[in-house]
């Protein structure tokens, strides 16, 4: 049985984009009703992860400093089961991905447009918080067995159904 695989995207694959995929690559793992994989990319990608992505995700166990924001050319012509957009600026720029079965829009607020050290922790780990609870009901789903439109509306169902993280 092959992985389900989602592709998570933001205008600079650097901060939620990257906890998105760290996250659902982990619990994803982990999953007994079958596997998920998880990619992400960027329609502008930053020159490197956010350091406040890397520390949020170690400080949850999650070892992330390797990795390298991607450009969404480079995985566009890979079949994706779900693609979700976390900013809007991705969902107004990225291209239609013609090997996308279903989409879905998760608009979260970047974590990193705070501007004290403080701030950005604390929008980091609430950043993480809501993409948790979120990729957590999304893997409960039986997302194998789900038509491109039942999963694209339960998946906008969840992003409804939680709260937007506040950094303030």
């Amino acid at each position: 049985m092959t992985a389900f695989q989602i592709l998570v995207l933001c205008t600079g694959n650097s901060a939620r984009s990257q906890v998105a995929e760290a996250l659902i690559a982990t619990l994803g793992a982990q999953r007994t009703a079958g596997r998920v994989t998880a990619a992400s990319a960027g329609s502008h990608p930053a020159a490197r992860v956010n350091p406040g992505a890397i520390a949020v995700l170690a400080s949850h166990g999650i070892t992330w400093g390797d990795r390298i924001p991607k450009q969404i050319d480079a995985i566009s012509d890979q079949p994706f089961d779900l693609v979700i957009t976390v900013c809007d600026n991705a969902r107004d720029a990225c291209p239609i991905l013609p090997g996308a079965r279903a989409t879905v829009h998760w608009g979260l607020p970047d974590p990193a447009d705070a501007s004290e050290p403080e701030q950005l922790r604390t929008a980091f780990a609430a950043t993480y918080e809501a993409l948790h609870a979120r990729i957590e009901a999304l893997l409960a789903l039986p997302l194998e067995t789900l038509s491109p439109s039942e999963l694209s509306a339960r998946a906008a169902q969840i992003h409804r159904s939680h709260p937007l993280p506040t950094f303030g």
